[in-house]
């Protein structure tokens, strides 16, 4: 059926010109079940509707507004007169009266309408509860059990709690279905437990906001453990938990509250108050059963047709310059006394202010900072105030009542049901003429100020001197004034749900937008949808650092968390180590194959980040170290295993180190030197003797090993000795998988990008081509492409279905310089971004309400377009979507015009360029760019080193202010953004036979410093090195001290509490030694003083002597990487291998990972070094003399140590650091 509101072909609606809110209002006659509307201008006309609010209502009083699927409240109307545009709902209203409010209209013209409405009838069985009523359905036997049931139902709700379905039984089997704080909360056990009301209890809620008086919609879908929740268009999936998987409710279920068996009319929770319909349980009508009185149900106090209060809401919308102003009636008794309701998400606003007699005092109620605040004005300095208490937040978005009253010379404030605050006045108070609720008028009357923010959110019940205020009156212009205010309805809207924070973000909101805090996730942004860590070891050896334990995120912004491995980065590959829990060697006796010995493997990582580790490294491999006496690990038999490993599938192998899968043999058959060559494995010789079949395993699609079963150990002198290794992998394919384009039609084309909601798209490109599309994907209308717009620009653009969006970012210098550059587009319901190399970050918050999901249907382009033009030509490597790497290696070997892989000598994953050196591309071969990196040469492989003697020091001052650490992640929500995380990287090496010593500080003008000293044991004649910081923030960290020092092998970090005189005690004594290779963040103090002394950044003082210490160190250092390995991989072995650790003497080289709160924005750094206090100079020759003396005399006697020190500090405020600590590395 449809609706027409008149003939086709004449007419239309036109409201008066005079009218400032104009909306146009059906009658439908009867509730109907709406499934679309069309609107057309007024006909033969210039008037038409360009766009329109739909609301709907059951009364006609209270209504609600409709919105789309994104949330979306706007309809987009008509562009002329004639035409039909045609809005099909994405969820049917049921409503009576439907009424159509123009936003906008044509600017020739004026407002005109015609509008159509398509829809069926609708019919229910409602049934109403007044709070102290209940519907009981009785079953036919003692009990019911089930191990599947539906249950549907339609509710409106007059108020924020109440138990809309219950049952249990006395096994302990219940099913609870209730409203707690406006939320849907589902209660199910189908153990044999009692916990029924305790806080034991564990309940899924869904959903917010469903005491509005509206219809909500409930479906509860349940097979075994299994549970399908669906609220409105909602749905949250769980499986309960306990061994039961059928639910057994004895006698009855109770439908709008739970009454205590033997009392009537008593109930343990509190009751449903409001409407229900269409209430089915498997199958059964339970109110037509009701209304048709069948004896198996019993029905208290229940009604059949739907009572509608008379509670109209009205939406204060402008957080600046919304108000509602209303007389002050008089009161008998003397005084005044104001009662309202409101509800709001956002922490601050006016709600209520009015002068007094007594000029120019005046009373204001208002929230500030999420409490309810009173304050009384008695001059422009003078004030006093009262507040409610620390819990006691109500930007909620519940509804609250608030009452303020005045009897004789107090004045009391009262919040909900919660003890009343008062304050003690000077004089009697009597209320002016007008009462001002949410907001001020713009020209200061009446001696009304907003003192913040006016009051966005919605209020009801007003009531003044026990009078009730109709504010049909104040629509219709016959009471009081106002302002932006939408009557007959509550506009809040929960941006909350669905929660668009990812990674476990906490969503939080205002009236107009939401906020994700990411605080512990390990992930950053506005919607908490990047990863703060790299992807792997090689991306960490590829920002300059070395061998240490780092968090990796495989999957980047996908759904895997971040995991901690070693990253051990030698000289020709960068290997990932994830250990397990069983890494000493363990001895097997008294197993057999019936009662075989079995142990299983846990990872540091969980399987899914060892799958998405291992199917992104090049290779991986895992150490079996096997001995055995008289322990086979075949049947000599039958060849049967006796023993064997299970992989990361869960599949049983045979194999063993060395070999191949598929074959029952050890490395010793493959290398034909196995004991006694009539076995292919050492062990199935059998004999009395300790033989060993140690090996690798290296087929990676195995591994890692998850569990191993030993079963020949129960024989007379039978016995095995196993070690699993931890799992070791190298490379990443992601990083170097490049594609090279040289035809501007050619393209690869890969499936449809699924990034409705968020999208990172990342790549690195080098061309000579001034422009081309990089990727494009598009849908029915909406889009997104990444191209070169210019040989100066990168242009990413977008439509979601609000029109384009395109931003850009401009390079000063050619961006086709046939270089790799760097690319990062991302998109969210928050904002977009783009990021260039190190260019400044581009960004642009999205519409708060808006359309939010990009529809894309067709295949997504890499290189080209579909319509074959503005091809890029050149090369395209590592690009990565929402953490998934696309292989164009594969894809460019069968598609003409691509080639797999890019030529030429920096597209490689060799490392030509060393230390964050970058290479650049010539036309007859490479240079190293070293300016970012501390090493000189033509590898950047080369120290700098500086010998200094008391007087000497280096002083660098940055050039501009700079953010501490490279923010890869960039949080661009301008409102409610935190202080961003901050960290900082320092690395140097040192030579000196002297402490204390100061080796490097850095400072600020806001007295922030960061100091690297040398200081005495005190128990002994070794070193330690102290790292002290003073934070900006001091309330958030306290100074923080670590401390260094080599005991045996290992080295230990000390944390200690103050260190302010050792630092000016250090900074006294000065520094004589040698520094070589300084870096400090992405900067090289120590090489710019050396090549650009005549700079204005530098300061040098003293003679400075470039040395060559630094290859000294080199000569003598001991590699700890290498050992650190070891003990992780072979720690159970260590008398097996002590010779790893035999390298004591000489030079130790350390890496300390150092987490602590630094600043967020940090302003101008300057490198300073202290100056020395003392007058005797030294010459710097002599110096030199003495130093390296005194060096190999330690080396030769004491190994006094050289240390390679490198510092990473970063953000971590959650952690607090107190008393002495100790941390092995």
């Amino acid at each position: 059926m449809f609706l027409s509101l008149v003939s086709r072909g004449a007419g239309g609606w036109s409201p008066q010109v005079t009218d400032r809110h104009p909306w146009l209002q059906l009658d439908l006659r009867d509730r109907i079940e709406v499934t679309a509307v069309a609107t057309q201008g007024r006909y033969g006309s210039s008037d038409w509707v360009s766009g329109y609010l739909l609301l709907f209502s059951d009364t006609g009083r209270a209504w609600k507004q409709y919105r789309q699927e994104d949330g979306v409240g706007r309809f987009v109307g008509n562009v002329n007169a004639d035409g039909v545009v045609h809005h099909k709902l994405s969820h049917s209203i049921r409503g009576r009266f439907l009424r159509f409010v123009p936003l906008d209209w044509n600017p020739s013209g004026w407002v005109g309408l015609r509008v159509e409405v398509y829809g069926c009838a609708y019919k229910s069985d409602v049934a109403d509860f007044d709070g102290r009523s209940s519907l009981l359905y009785r079953f036919n036997q003692k009990s019911m059990s089930t191990v599947k049931d539906v249950i549907s139902l339609r509710f409106k709700s007059r108020q924020a709690e109440g138990v809309l379905l219950h049952g249990e039984g006395q096994r302990g089997n219940y099913i609870t279905l209730e409203l707690h704080r406006a939320r849907l909360a589902l209660y199910l056990n189908l153990d044999d437990t009692r916990l029924r009301f305790s806080s034991g209890r564990v309940a899924v809620t869904l959903s917010s906001l469903l005491d509005d008086q509206h219809w909500h919609s409930v479906l509860i879908e349940r097979f075994n453990k299994q549970v399908n929740l669906t609220v409105d268009t909602h749905t949250q999936h769980f499986r309960t938990k306990g061994e039961g998987d059928s639910l057994e409710v004895d006698y009855e279920l109770s439908f709008g509250g739970i009454p205590l068996p033997g009392k009537p009319g008593t109930f343990l929770r509190k009751n449903f108050h409001g409407c229900m319909e269409n209430l089915y349980y498997n199958g059964i009508n339970i109110i037509d059963l009701a209304k048709r009185r069948k004896p198996q149900i019993y029905s208290g106090n229940v009604t059949f047709s739907c009572s509608e209060p008379q509670l109209v809401s009205t939406t204060f919308l402008s957080s600046s310059s919304s108000f509602l102003s209303l007389p002050a009636t008089l009161s008998a008794s003397g005084g005044f006394a104001v009662r309202f309701q409101f509800r709001t998400w956002n922490p601050d606003g006016l709600l209520l202010s009015t002068r007094l007699a007594l000029e120019p005092q005046r009373l204001e109620l208002q929230i500030s900072n999420s409490r309810l605040r009173l304050t009384h004005h008695m001059s422009a300095q003078q004030k006093e105030e009262v507040s409610t208490g620390e819990g006691q937040q109500v930007n909620d978005g519940l509804w609250h009542s608030a009452s303020l009253s005045s009897r004789g010379l107090q004045v009391t404030m009262t919040l909900d049901n919660e003890p009343s605050s008062t304050m003690e006045l000077g004089d009697h108070m009597e209320a002016g003429d007008s009462l001002y609720f949410g907001g001020c008028p713009s020209l200061n009357v009446s001696g009304c100020e907003n003192p913040t923010l006016a009051f966005q959110g919605c209020m009801r019940l007003f009531s003044i001197n026990s009078q009730p205020m109709d504010l049909n009156l104040v629509h219709q212009g016959r009471l009081g004034d106002y302002k932006e205010l939408q009557f007959d309805t509550c506009g809040i809207h929960d941006r909350c749900l669905p929660n668009f924070c990812e990674h476990g973000g906490q969503c939080s909101q205002s009236w107009s937008c939401f906020y994700c805090d990411c605080s512990g996730t390990g992930y950053t942004g506005a919607t908490c949808h990047n990863s703060i860590y790299e992807a792997s070891c090689e991306a960490y050896r590829l920002t300059g650092s070395s061998s240490g334990y780092f968090s990796i995120d495989p999957d980047g912004s996908g759904p895997l968390a971040p995991t901690l491995v070693y990253c051990n980065m030698t000289e020709n590959k960068v290997w990932t180590v994830v250990t397990h829990n069983s890494t000493d060697p363990v001895r097997v006796q008294g197993s057999t194959l019936q009662k075989p010995y079995i142990m299983k493997f846990n990872y540091s990582a969980s399987p899914e980040q060892l799958l998405a580790l291992v199917s992104g490294s090049e290779q991986c491999q895992q150490e079996v170290m096997y001995s055995c006496r008289k322990s086979r690990l075949f049947n000599t038999r039958d060849g049967s295993p006796l023993s064997w490993w299970v992989d990361q599938g869960g599949e049983r192998r045979t194999y063993w180190g060395g070999f191949l899968p598929g074959v029952q043999q050890c490395s010793c058959s493959l290398e034909e030197n196995c004991m006694d060559m009539n076995y292919f494995c050492n062990c199935d010789a059998d004999t009395d003797s300790w033989s060993n079949d140690t090996g690798v395993l290296s087929y990676k699609e195995h591994l890692p090993v998850s569990e191993i079963v030993i079963g020949d150990t129960n024989r007379t002198g039978s016995e095995a000795l196993y070690r699993i290794g931890p799992l070791r992998c190298y490379g990443d394919k992601s990083v170097w998988n490049a594609a090279s384009f040289y035809q501007e039609s050619s393209y690869l084309h890969f499936p449809t990008l699924q990034a409705e909601l968020s999208a990172d798209i990342s790549f690195y490109f080098k061309t000579s081509a001034p422009s081309g599309v990089f990727l494009e994907n598009v849908g029915l209308k909406d889009f997104i492409r990444v191209e070169l717009s210019s040989p100066f620009a990168v242009t990413f653009s977008f439509d979601v279905g609000n029109g384009p969006v395109v931003l850009a970012i401009k390079s000063h210098v050619p961006l086709n310089d046939r270089q790799w550059h760097y690319v990062r587009a991302e998109r969210s319901v928050k904002e977009a971004s783009l990021q260039v190399d190190q260019l400044p970050l581009r960004f642009l918050e999205a519409p708060s309400e808006g359309h939010l999901r990009l529809r894309l249907n067709s295949q997504l382009f890499v290189g080209g377009t579909a319509a074959r033009q503005r091809g890029f030509l050149g090369c395209i490597r590592t690009l990565t979507v929402n953490g998934v790497t696309f292989s164009l290696e594969e894809r460019a070997k069968m598609t003409p015009g691509v080639s797999a892989g890019c030529p030429g000598h920096c597209s490689g994953s060799s490392s030509l360029c060393h230390n964050s050196g970058r290479c650049i591309e010539k036309n007859s071969g490479y240079v190293c760019d070293c300016s970012q990196s501390a090493y000189g040469g033509p590898s950047c492989k080369e120290e700098v080193s500086v010998s200094f003697n008391r007087e000497s020091s280096v002083t660098y001052t940055f050039q501009e202010p700079f953010s501490v650490m490279q923010n890869r992640s960039f949080q661009a929500s301008s409102v409610y953004r935190g202080n961003s995380r901050a960290g900082e990287n320092m690395a140097f090496i040192f030579m000196t036979t002297q402490s204390p010593a100061m080796l490097l500080t850095v400072s600020t003008f806001s007295q922030q410093y960061i100091a690297v000293i040398l200081a005495r044991n005190g128990r002994d004649t070794s070193r330690i090195i102290k790292v002290g910081f003073n934070p900006l923030n001091s309330r958030a960290c306290s100074v923080v001290h670590i401390l260094m020092s080599l005991i045996s092998t290992f080295l230990v970090v000390y944390i200690v509490d103050t260190m302010d005189e050792e630092v000016m005690q250090a900074g006294s004594k000065g520094f004589i030694g040698c520094l070589s290779s300084v870096q400090f963040n992405h900067m090289a103090p120590l090489k710019a003083a050396l090549l650009n002394r005549a700079s204005s950044l530098v300061s040098v003082r003293g003679h400075l002597v470039e040395s060559n210490c630094g290859a000294l160190a080199d000569s003598t250092i001991f590699h700890s990487q290498s050992g650190e390995e070891s003990r992780i991989g072979r720690g159970p072995l260590r008398n097996a291998s002590q010779s790893n650790y035999a390298v004591i003497g000489g030079v130790v080289s350390a890496v300390v990972f150092i987490s602590l709160c630094v600043v967020a924005v940090m302003t101008r750094f300057l490198y300073q070094h202290r100056q020395a206090r003392r007058d005797a100079s030294i010459k710097e020759k002599e110096h030199r003399t003495n130093l390296e003396t005194a060096y190999r005399r330690e080396a030769a006697y004491r190994a006094e140590p050289a240390y390679r020190t490198e510092f990473h500090l970063h953000d971590s405020h959650s952690s607090t650091l107190n008393d002495n600590r100790e941390y092995y590395i």
